[in-house]
């Protein structure tokens, strides 16, 4: 968390309205004092908004076919947790309702007494949470001491709350066909596997639509009177979202929230100058090819809105290029508080990042110097036991959802893994990359590709990820994916084998003397892997055909 030694970007005088207070440490204690307390569950991070309705419909599964009950009953208790997470205010609404339909579908059998238990504790949790919101924003309003200002650009187009709409009304949609199918399946216990999964997806999309409407609304209510407004010190994470921090908190140490934002811009702006195009691709290519990408800088902003868990708000901050007007950015998003708690799992998190990587950055150094040490007229890298492995775990996982069935969820599933599995495995599993006086050369599915040495633009291990791309547009880039267990590397002083061909083929690209002097014949190269592409078509149509 450590900023530039010049300090934070500055804004204008002129743009931070008369009266503006700051919102110093003082009161910044007084708000994260009002958050709910640590066995509440709040507002999860956007990295993680796909893992909880997962673990969701996988609880969905075990209610289904380990406690015998019925498929909506499981979709609707599994949603609840989604709601618990996003939406306390469905909570205090759905705990009362599901009580009742757990004691209407089986009343007096002893499983039920946990679910109930259960959704009493969380309608308990979002009472909580939802008072918690009140004294944060009387918190928020007593650190502004009745200091308002309108908001920039108000009566501009309101986009808050479309991406979630068009998304939410696909997966109600989707939802709702998974529905109508769920009689197709010929085991009784399918089709309540699909009518559950289909019930899920249909309530999760109407779910993400009221998260949009609601969103809608509060940004609404936002632009109609002047707000309350803050001096604060904003900086973008890497999670792409913006971290806010007191006024006085020079050294960044404690975020009080993050909330994701979206620059404003006039209508005309989005006619732009090639040039400034080309500039902002080349940024925004250079971020995403990031290993580890640092934070940015400390900007003073003014805050406008009053922030609580779930509040929608506007920023204005200083602009990171200089001579530059500041930048006004809405919320796409809401506000997520952070607790003491998350803060010192953040800080944990990132001193055990930095010391993995600076392990990492041992090994590499170690690889990088066998290169130099040891000249060979070409060099080799090819698939190991990471990429063998991945592609087992594949197969084994897309062939139990059809082994054992029959017609059309046989053989129809099974021969859309199979075309997946055949255009994907044979380079996951048999790829190489040779390396010679002209660059480096790549065994693909129909033909050999290559990079000259002058034209490769990244050649990056990224945690369980190796990828190499080319500054020309012609050359398809290339990357291997395969687990990687940091701990046992570390514990056995391993390099993971992306990392050692990174590490090597980084070095004779920075330093032309490392480079392979020999030229690679036709069998260095590897051929075309299309064959092994089409026996293994065929293998897995006779298994489809022939095995029980």
């Amino acid at each position: 968390m450590s900023t530039s030694l010049e300090g934070p970007l500055r804004l204008p005088a002129s743009a931070v309205p008369d009266g503006c207070r700051s919102w110093d440490g003082e009161s910044a204690r007084r708000w994260t004092e009002a958050l709910p307390p640590r066995w509440v569950p709040i507002r999860v991070l956007s990295v993680h908004l796909l893992s909880v309705p997962a673990l969701a419909l996988a609880s969905a599964f075990l209610w289904l076919f380990g406690a015998d009950m019925s498929p909506y009953l499981a979709a609707l208790l599994a949603l609840h947790m989604v709601w618990m997470m996003q939406l306390p205010e469905v909570v205090l609404v759905s705990t009362p309702a599901l009580v009742v339909a757990l004691a209407a579908e089986r009343p007096g059998l002893p499983w039920a007494i946990p679910p109930a238990v259960a959704l009493a504790l969380s309608w308990a949790s979002a009472l909580v949470r939802l008072r918690a919101r009140t004294r944060q924003r009387r918190a928020a309003l007593n650190a502004a001491d009745g200091v308002t200002a309108p908001l920039p650009g108000a009566a501009k187009r309101l986009e808050r709350g479309t991406f979630l709409l068009w998304a939410g009304l696909l997966l109600a949609v989707l939802g709702a066909v998974v529905l109508a199918l769920s009689g197709l399946p010929d085991a009784a216990q399918d089709r309540q596997g699909v009518r559950m999964g289909g019930c899920f997806v249909l309530g999760l999309g109407l779910t993400v639509v009221l998260s949009g409407l609601l969103g809608r609304r509060r940004a609404r209510l936002l632009r109609r009177t002047s707000v309350p407004v803050l001096r604060v010190r904003i900086r973008d994470n890497e999670d792409v979202c913006t971290e806010v921090y007191a006024a006085d908190d020079w050294k960044a140490r404690r975020p009080l929230f993050v909330v994701p934002l979206r620059e404003f811009t006039d209508d005309h702006d989005h006619d732009h100058d090639d040039d400034m195009e080309d500039e902002e691709l080349e940024r925004l290519l250079d971020e995403l090819e990031d290993d580890d990408p640092a934070p940015g800088p400390l900007r003073e902003a003014l805050l406008y809105g009053v922030p609580y868990d779930g509040a929608e708000v506007l920023v204005v901050s200083a602009a990171e290029e200089p001579g530059e007007p500041p930048v006004v950015e809405w919320s796409t998003g809401v506000v997520r508080p952070l607790s003491e708690a998350a803060v010192r799992r953040r800080t944990a998190k990132e001193k055990a990042l930095a010391a993995r990587d600076a392990a990492y950055e041992e090994r590499s150094a170690a690889a990088s110097a066998a290169v130099r040490e040891s000249a060979e007229p070409v060099r080799r890298w090819r698939a190991g036991w990471p990429d063998w492995l991945s592609a087992v775990a594949i197969v084994v996982w897309g062939a139990h959802f059809f082994w054992g069935e029959t017609g059309l969820w046989r053989y129809g599933i099974g021969i859309a893994l199979g075309a997946f599995g055949v255009w994907m495995l044979p380079p996951w599993v048999a790829w190489r990359i040779t390396a010679d006086s002209a660059g480096l050369w790549f065994n693909g599915l129909r033909r050999t590709h290559h990079i000259a040495w002058d034209h490769i633009r990244i050649v990056q291990c990224k945690r369980n990820h190796l990828k190499i791309d080319s500054h020309r547009a012609t050359f398809p880039e290339w990357s291997a994916f395969g687990p990687r267990w940091p701990w046992l590397e570390r514990k056995m002083g391993l390099i993971h084998p992306y990392e050692k061909a990174a590490a090597q083929i980084t070095a004779m690209w920075q330093d032309p003397a490392l480079r392979p002097a020999g030229d690679s014949g036709e069998r260095e190269l590897g051929r075309p892997l299309w064959p092994v592409a089409v026996v293994g078509g065929l293998v897995w149509v006779a298994l489809l055909v022939l095995l029980p």
